[in-house]
């Protein structure tokens, strides 16, 4: 397959590239230079970048595309600014793929494009899946509910779309993971607000293997929660987190003052996404990662 991807030196593109790594990928890249380094455990002629896709008119070359670019959500405050950079990272590059998708005469047969289980604002204590209504008010749900929209009008008899709704995803590499190991190796872990709110946890294993099963499962369209099963609360995760580190589980993060240091993104921390993926089980696709203690014991313990 050729497949183009965005987002390809990313957290989730790193390992998603080791999974595809024998078909033709060609990546989308501001750097060149820092991209190669980056991948440079891939053999060069399955490996081509390009800095703009005003370099292409059409994808007519393309079998699949994936598309996982976009300025990290939690890294900084949500400032005008920053919600302006989250958005546009998000939309303008999917709006110009699916403009070069429909000038295409031939094509690419998948789009998959990157969303996130914020799209579902707070659920409270519930679980939920992909059949919930939603109605929300909150900057993740207004950031997705777009992109997905965006998205989806890439959508023809020739060209199924996927949108991955992904959870927490867990690696030693970066993301969530490296920011809340640094108070639990300090002795100063402990949940955050009540403990309650659910965690949509994934393992980053099964993030990557999930995407290349959806690119390969002819028949899968639509949205997927892309977490694992069995999503934990905060407490839960927290007193996991501890144990495995062989560290107490003492003090927690009161919500007040996790709103002040974080303002608005304080609710990707505080908030309740109990996800289940039912749509990813339903088209068979099989965890390695199904249970948060043998996820993070395989984090810690095998990272070199």
């Amino acid at each position: 397959m050729k497949i183009l991807i965005t987002g390809g030196t990313g957290l989730i593109g790193r390992e998603l590239i080791k999974l595809i790594m024998t078909h033709h990928l060609v990546v989308l890249t501001r750097n060149i230079y820092q991209a190669r380094q980056k991948l440079a455990h891939i053999s060069n002629s399955n490996l081509n970048f390009i800095r703009s896709l005003d370099e292409l008119s059409t994808l007519d070359d393309f079998d699949a595309v994936i598309n996982l670019a976009g300025e990290p959500i939690a890294d900084k405050l949500w400032t005008k600014q920053q919600k302006k950079r989250i958005c546009d990272s998000r939309w303008s590059i999917t709006q110009q793929l699916v403009s070069l998708i429909q000038a295409s005469s031939n094509p690419p047969r998948v789009f998959i494009s990157g969303s996130a289980v914020g799209y579902y604002g707070d659920h409270q204590a519930s679980r939920f899946d992909e059949r919930v209504e939603v109605h929300s008010e909150r900057f993740s749900h207004y950031v997705c509910a777009n992109w997905e929209k965006i998205a989806l009008n890439a959508k023809s008899d020739n060209t199924r779309v996927i949108l991955l709704r992904t959870g927490v995803v867990l690696s030693m590499d970066g993301g969530a993971m490296k920011k809340m190991l640094l108070p639990y190796q300090l002795g100063l872990g402990g949940p955050i607000g009540n403990g309650k709110q659910l965690l949509p946890w994934i393992h980053m294993v099964d993030m990557a293997r999930a995407i290349v099963y959806l690119l390969e499962c002819e028949y899968a369209h639509g949205a997927f929660n892309i977490t694992a099963p069995n999503p934990v609360s905060n407490k839960e995760f927290s007193k996991t987190l501890a144990h495995t580190l062989g560290r107490p589980h003492l003090l927690f993060t009161p919500k007040w003052l996790i709103k002040l240091l974080m303002g608005e993104s304080s609710e990707l921390l505080l908030d309740s996404l109990g996800a289940k993926p039912r749509r990813l089980i339903d088209a068979g696709f099989q965890f390695h990662f199904s249970r948060i203690e043998p996820a993070l014991s395989n984090l810690l313990h095998h990272h070199h």
